[in-house]
């Protein structure tokens, strides 16, 4: 779920542009406007926003309701899953670790993760810090996201472990490319430095000072007098459906935190003060901060973006997107999970910042408020955001479920017999997965993953469909068996059978299924 964008020009524009910035302020009656348009359009249950202007806090609001069937309201106290704006606080840990003197972004991951492996001998003793949080690893977008999502019951040692046999999608530093596994990595660092657990050093070394009384690292650790959560919710077919899966928990240092538009804009106001806290103290460096806000990897712009924005540059800080937005230097973070969103975005220059945060998972609908915020702050030419951002969005998934579903073929029975199917089968970094048969039909167990259970219905030859017990993943998946001679199987490939809808932490295509045992 990505964003689009638009325009402006010459030195007679560019005059009256400034002068309209001077006088811009956020008009929160607009803003009301924007959020009550965008609810409507794509269907939002509920959603809270937080604006910080001139490093002040105008507004914290929320809208609609926490549950679709319930009524209890969304205020700004309303916890949300705030999925990877998480990377963020990750990347201030270590910042505040390193003005502490206990580390360095350049050190090597293996100082502090003796155990810390990866696929090729030379990435593993060469990868810092820095690299863990600016996605250039060389794994590809999501690989070994199945280790945690959407659950797992895996270790971090487990995990550690699992990582090692991930292969390099792309050359060490060469390609950005998005991996939330880094960041569970950087997480477990601040764990072996600090002493402390990733989760109490969120809490007690950075909420505490940040007045975030009410955020955690988990919705796990909310406590139980605290009803005031939001529930995800899920389109299909036309019609919301509740959904509640632990909200990434076990992405932790990359996407686990809970928090609220009341404590966010207190994190807010300290990045845009450069890490100074409202009692004076720093809590990270200047110094720190310009690391984190630095592009250590580069991206060429969407075509889009650079017609829509006026986008010259697009990079990944530590924790941190970098771009430029109508020519202002533009640092935020997006952040999704099974039902709910939440964005982040900053024009540090004018010291204006934005949290949204949403039990919805249509992403759009977050870019088209801050568009209309920014276009009030920042003086820029007035614009329907929301009608042009879903206009954009429902053409884009009109057109994308236009083309899912299977692929019809015309053989309708297996080439063999089911019983040859069953076993278990082993993927290097994920762990077993057993297909069974049970009555008349097969099922599919990913050992290590809940939510990951379900039935497989024949296509073709050796190929089945693997149909999820539950839908609202979205996640569909062809899977290819390979046989041995006697007809047993000795590997299986999945790949998605909807990649334009699936999301990309489903790595299937990444497992490289082998038979581990065979059960007659």
């Amino acid at each position: 779920m990505k964003i689009k964008q638009w325009l402006l020009t010459s030195g007679l524009v560019a005059a009256s542009f400034l002068s309209a910035q001077a006088s811009a302020a956020v008009n929160q009656q607009d803003v009301e406007t924007a959020v009550k348009s965008a609810m409507a359009k794509f269907n939002i249950p509920g959603l809270a926003i937080g604006i910080v202007e001139d490093g002040k806090v105008v507004m914290t609001k929320g809208f609609g309701v926490t549950h679709l069937n319930k009524p209890a309201k969304v205020n700004a106290d309303t916890l949300f899953g705030i999925a990877s704006n998480t990377k963020a606080f990750t990347a201030a840990a270590l910042a505040m670790l390193i003005d502490q003197g206990k580390l360095n972004w350049d050190d090597k991951v293996t100082k502090h993760i003796p155990e810390f492996k990866l696929y090729d001998s030379y990435v593993t003793q060469e990868m810092t810090i820095r690299d863990l949080l600016s996605h250039r690893s060389g794994l590809g977008l999501g690989a070994g996201d199945l280790m945690i999502w959407p659950d797992t019951d895996k270790t971090m040692p487990e995990l550690l472990a699992g990582i090692s046999h991930l292969k390099p999608d792309s050359s060490f530093r060469s390609h950005y490319a998005y991996n939330n596994l880094m960041f569970v990595v950087a997480g477990e660092v601040v764990s072996r430095v600090s002493g402390k657990d990733w989760r109490d050093f969120v809490e007690q070394e950075m909420f505490t000072k940040l007045d975030m009384d009410d955020s955690k690292a988990g919705f796990s650790r909310i406590p139980a007098n605290n009803s005031n959560w939001a529930t995800g919710h899920i389109p299909m077919d036309g019609k919301l459906t509740p959904f509640f899966v632990n909200y990434l928990e076990d992405f932790r240092g990359a996407g686990a935190i809970a928090s609220n538009v009341d404590d966010m804009t207190k994190w807010l106001q300290t990045q845009l003060e450069g890490g100074r806290l409202p009692s004076g103290e720093q809590l990270f460096s200047q110094e720190q901060q310009v690391q984190m806000w630095h592009p250590h990897i580069t991206r060429i712009p969407a075509a889009k973006a650079a017609e829509v924005y006026h986008q010259q540059f697009r990079g990944y800080g530590l924790g941190w997107a970098v771009e430029d937005y109508f020519g202002f230097k533009k640092v935020g973070h997006g952040g999704g999970i099974l039902g709910m969103v939440s964005q982040v975005a900053m024009i540090p220059e004018k010291k204006l910042g934005v949290v949204v945060l949403s039990n919805q998972q249509k992403y759009p609908a977050l870019s088209a408020i801050i568009n209309e915020v920014f276009e009030d702050a920042l003086g820029l030419e007035d614009k329907d955001w929301v009608q042009i951002i879903a206009d954009d969005y429902f053409k884009a998934q009109q057109e994308k479920y236009a083309k899912a579903g299977i692929i019809e073929v015309a053989k309708p029975q297996p080439a063999l017999p089911l019983n040859n199917y069953t076993g278990t089968l082993n993927s290097a970094w994920y762990g077993d997965v057993v297909v069974e048969k049970l009555g008349k039909e097969l099922r599919i167990d990913f050992t290590h993953t809940k939510r990951l259970k379900g039935k497989l219905e024949h296509l073709t030859g050796n190929t089945f469909v693997v149909r999820w017990d539950e839908p609202l993943l979205e996640a569909d998946a062809y899977i290819n068996f390979v046989m041995d001679k006697s007809q047993r199987v000795e590997s299986a490939a999945m790949e998605f059978v909807n990649p334009e809808i699936t999301d990309f932490s489903f790595d299937f295509h990444n497992l490289d299924l082998k038979a581990k045992e065979i059960q007659h």
